[in-house]
């Protein structure tokens, strides 16, 4: 068992009491980085790796493929530093997080045609490679295979947490492009093995070998498998989009606190785990951002009822008893 050292709730760690039978819940707020999210790291992480390679000069011309944060966060590094930023995203992509970024100086394109996985994914791919074609001067720092995304949570957000948090028991992490997953696997490989790390992903993306659906919210999930992605001493959750956003919900209702959707699949995984952690574990969930570029979707009734039904509005309303999850699934 790791060492009970209790942090400061009033930082950037938030206990949810309560919500595990018999062991504590923390979230580790990544919201307070700027430009609000986790992949402030990241950007930051990829955009002075390139500077330091002699990559980028004043007035570069860089395109990436976004789900939302990374795109806010890329555009707010580019703005201030002078660069030129073309982010690639699809209708999936938070209204909010698109007004954020054009608002920073982005030029941004919505690409509406789904690739063969059903997703968007290969689909941005597939106009960063036509663009670059083109464009010979144009530069791509490419989240999904770009090892400044590892490292900036290997060196940053694990690092984070042994130092201000302490070591925990279980460490629930989501994917997307898997930076932080395996940034934080490869920090505890070194540092510190206690951890049981456990990667979530969403019903519908290929990261785990499953097969492809159709998804509607974004930030975590892919229809292709990220380049850095690879196998680690993790165990594997997915989540399906309904208990995601009835755990966005409860959590709101519960302790005032409006997390985004990525959240909402880590702490629904968790929940769905609860019975397998040991008594008195102390128990972390990473959570990317908080909920108001959710608030058009996750937390719209009338989205909701359009896209899931009525009855999870009714699921959302009853008291809770754990999760709603009939389609939370543990992976091989």
């Amino acid at each position: 068992m790791s060492n009970p050292t209790v942090p400061d709730p009033g930082e950037d760690y938030v206990p949810l009491t309560g919500l595990l039978p018999h062991a504590a819940l923390w979230l580790k707020l990544e919201s307070r980085n700027p430009a609000g999210s986790i992949k402030m790291k990241t950007a930051t992480a990829m955009i002075e790796a390139a500077e330091r390679a002699g990559l980028l000069r004043p007035g570069a011309e860089l395109i990436e493929s976004t789900s939302g944060n990374l795109g806010v966060a890329m555009a707010a590094i580019c703005a201030a530093r002078g660069y030129h930023l073309t982010l690639v995203t699809d209708p999936n992509s938070n209204y909010r997080s698109v007004q954020q970024m054009r608002a920073l100086g982005a030029e941004v394109v919505v690409i509406e045609r789904r690739d063969d996985n059903g997703g968007y994914l290969g689909s941005r791919i597939s106009y960063i490679s036509l663009r670059l074609a083109t464009e010979p001067g144009l530069i791509w720092l490419n989240q999904y295979a770009n090892p400044a995304n590892v490292a900036a949570h290997r060196d940053g957000t694990a690092a984070e947490i042994c130092e201000r948090f302490g070591v925990p028991d279980r460490l629930f992490v989501g994917v997307g492009t898997s930076g932080t997953l395996m940034g934080c696997l490869e920090h505890f490989r070194d540092h510190d093995p206690r951890p049981a790390v456990v990667a979530v992903d969403v019903l519908g993306s290929v990261t785990f070998g499953g097969a492809p659906a159709r998804r509607l919210i974004p930030g975590m999930g892919a229809s292709r498998i990220p380049e850095i992605f690879g196998p680690g001493a993790y165990r594997r959750v997915l989540v399906s989009e309904r208990d995601t956003i009835v755990a966005c919900r409860r959590i709101a209702a519960r302790y005032g606190l409006l997390v985004g959707g990525s959240t909402g699949t880590v702490v629904a995984a968790a929940m769905a785990h609860g019975h397998r952690v040991p008594r008195g574990s102390r128990v972390l969930a990473i959570s990317p951002d908080l909920g108001n570029a959710y608030l058009d979707t996750i937390y719209d009734d009338g989205w909701v009822a359009a896209h899931f039904g009525e009855e999870l509005l009714r699921d959302i309303a009853r008291p809770a008893r754990g999760p709603v999850h009939g389609e939370l699934r543990p992976v091989p």
